[in-house]
């Protein structure tokens, strides 16, 4: 074997050792989180394992969870939110956004939790049950984390980000798209 053969095969090793490499790092990360009830104020939030927001899953699951509660209270669900926001809370479009969103019923924050379809009007098991996921661009951004929650109304999975503190590793909700339109429930789906 040549000397220009060898190294061909050494430059060919190297880009499958990395491609091999590569195509591990892209394989999706998941996290599953279960609640036995969902909390119902700031306190009981606060007191929640996650709550001390060390991973990006952890704020993803509990904005889910804080979803819920303001479909029923939009005070309290506004308190929960800008906890999770840590130091940027709600802007006032974010508010019109979400009060919006809820105009057309409560039930596409409880899609995301296991067993929610549109053939239980969106009811899901108990414990509430729910995955976190990573694509291949979920850290495109650094200091930034794009994760994705599926729905049981949707064929795709939603998008939410999160946003890194740097003085003390917190992970911060930043932006989200779960509150985007699913399949209507079976009661309001005029072919049912």
């Amino acid at each position: 074997m040549s000397i220009f053969d060898k190294l061909k095969k050494n430059v060919d090793d190297a880009v499958k050792n990395t491609v091999s490499g590569a195509a591990k790092n892209l394989a999706n990360h998941k996290e599953t989180f279960t609640f036995r009830a969902l909390p119902e104020c700031l306190a009981e939030l606060q007191a929640l394992p996650e709550a001390v927001l060390d991973t990006p899953f952890q704020t993803a699951a509990l904005t889910v969870c804080v979803l819920c509660v303001y479909a029923a209270d939009r005070n309290i669900g506004t308190e929960m939110l800008n906890f999770l926001k840590g130091p940027r809370p709600l802007s006032n479009y974010e508010i019109s956004f979400l009060n919006d969103r809820f105009r057309n019923g409560h039930h596409v924050p409880f899609s995301y939790f296991k067993g929610a379809v549109p053939e239980n009007e969106y009811t899901p098991d108990e414990p509430f049950v729910i995955t976190v996921e990573t694509n291949p661009y979920s850290d495109a951004n650094e200091g930034y984390k794009k994760l994705f929650i599926r729905s049981g109304g949707a064929d795709n999975p939603r998008e939410i980000v999160l946003r890194q503190r740097g003085s003390d590793g917190k992970w911060f909700l930043w932006d989200q798209f779960l509150m985007v339109s699913i399949r209507d429930p079976k009661s309001a789906d005029p072919w049912a």
